[in-house]
């Protein structure tokens, strides 16, 4: 709905939704054939209304997760259920992120692993917004965070990530 259809994996047979604490998907929703598997995250890493826009859709709006929050919710899931370097190459083509939304959103969020690999691929992607952004305002929290085994350390966000991110030497996705 936000135009990135180009990133979706569409060989994929797992699509992850979220919800608040205690959400539940409907009973007519779990009862229909989607032709993939829906899993719900519920989670409170990021206040239940930040980040969300109403988006028309034909006779009816609903609300959706900006691109900012689709971001984080895809980093949320890293490494275990989303792959780290696949996260890069959405946040590459997140080229008009609003500073004062994501700032609201880092400051608002409560995983400190989410906040440090925002910031690291965004900063990675060279992203003129990034440069806006007040990280002195973003707690970051204490003490590594590593999300590859074996992997390269990043000082500045005391992050280990997978050893081709650091090196850009990944494979085309």
């Amino acid at each position: 709905m936000l135009g990135k259809t180009h990133y979706l994996d569409l060989g994929a047979n797992v699509v992850y939704l979220f919800g608040k604490e205690k959400e539940r998907l409907p009973v007519w929703f779990k009862n229909h054939n989607w032709g993939v598997e829906i899993k719900l995250i519920t989670s409170s890493f990021l206040p239940s209304e930040a980040g969300l826009i109403e988006k028309e859709h034909k006779s009816f709006s609903v609300k959706i997760a900006s691109a900012a929050r689709a971001m984080m919710e895809c980093l949320y899931l890293a490494p275990q259920n989303q792959n780290i370097l696949e996260c890069f190459e959405v946040m590459q083509g997140l080229t008009s992120l609003q500073p004062k939304t994501i700032q609201d959103l880092l400051e608002n969020c409560s995983s400190v692993k989410v906040k440090r690999l925002f910031l690291y691929l965004a900063e990675k992607a060279g992203h003129a917004w990034f440069n806006h952004l007040n990280i002195n305002q973003i707690n970051l929290g204490h003490g590594n965070r590593s999300l590859a085994s074996n992997g390269a350390y990043v000082s500045k966000y005391k992050l280990t990530v997978p050893k081709e991110l650091e090196r850009n030497d990944y494979p085309e996705l």
